[in-house]
């Protein structure tokens, strides 16, 4: 009888089992609006929390997430997405400058470490062409550099570093800032930074920039910026992007430098596939800056 008893409960039990429903997987729609909810939240998400949430591939977090983007909703960034920024949103320098600090540090001297001595350098306006001019100082060959600029920041570092040099008797290198209208960004820009600039010509162009897409290129949401940039980059010899990974996906109003145009791009983070095919297409280098560059 315990024999017969246990088999029948046993056999209820496996029933009940197979009966048991099972949760279905979330429709795209549902899954978008819990992406969204963490947006709204947190002011961004990313890709592998979602996938860790909602235990879908990672391939179908970033389709819900390109479905996202098309619609206006969310800004793609390296790893995930953002609330969506406007194109001709233009961020205060001083918010700009306490944002990702450490990894706009390792990029200026990874960046600045191919300068030699006796170059002509020309730093573009930005938080991260920054961290280069900071980087410079601390150049072995600082004193025989030639440092061309329109942003306001890196002029006064650069300037005080060469006030320094010479106060104390030491050689001291050539700083010159352009002329032009200011930014939010602190940059000088408009038709006499352009002029003044078409004369110029430097061995090294740093470049910063709002956003980056590898189909793209460097973008500002300034149009008066985008044009000065555009002059810069047409100074130099070697144009090299500092990018930190946050810039991957951000988009602003116009383009000012196309990757072909680019001998390297240095950042902080192993990029997504479309700019690893990109660098490999137009054969420049891409170089991630590490704390023991």
């Amino acid at each position: 009888m315990f024999v017969l008893e246990f088999f029948v409960c046993h056999t209820e039990r496996m029933s009940i089992d197979r009966a048991a429903p099972t949760s279905s997987p979330l429709l795209a729609r549902q899954r978008q609006q819990q992406i969204l909810a963490v947006v709204s939240q947190h002011g961004g998400v990313r890709v592998a929390d979602m996938v860790d949430q909602l235990g879908v591939s990672e391939m179908t977090i970033r389709r819900d997430i390109t479905s996202l983007v098309r619609r206006g909703l969310v800004s793609r960034v390296h790893g995930g997405a953002v609330s969506p920024s406007r194109s001709t949103e233009e961020p205060a320098f001083a918010l700009k400058a306490t944002q990702h600090q450490d990894e706009k540090a390792r990029i200026g001297r990874h960046a600045a470490a191919r300068v030699e001595a006796g170059d002509a350098v020309a730093l573009s306006a930005g938080t991260t062409t920054l961290a280069v001019a900071r980087a410079l100082v601390a150049h072995p060959d600082f004193a025989t550099l030639t440092i061309i600029t329109n942003s306001l920041p890196a002029a006064d570092i650069l300037h005080q570093a060469a006030m320094h040099a010479r106060e104390a008797s030491h050689p001291s290198p050539t700083i010159v800032l352009t002329g032009g209208e200011r930014t939010p960004s602190d940059a000088l820009v408009g038709p006499a930074t352009i002029d003044y600039l078409r004369a110029v010509r430097v061995d090294w162009v740093f470049l910063g920039a709002h956003g980056f897409d590898p189909t793209i290129g460097l973008m500002t949401p300034n149009l008066q910026e985008a044009a000065t940039n555009a002059a810069l980059l047409a100074t130099g010899r070697s144009v090299v992007a500092v990018l930190d990974s946050s810039k991957w996906g951000v988009r602003g109003v116009r383009a000012f430098c196309g990757v072909e145009d680019l001998a390297a791009l240095v950042t902080d983070a192993e990029p997504d596939e479309e700019t690893l095919a990109a660098a490999a297409t137009h054969d420049f280098s891409l170089e991630i800056a590490t704390d023991d560059h």
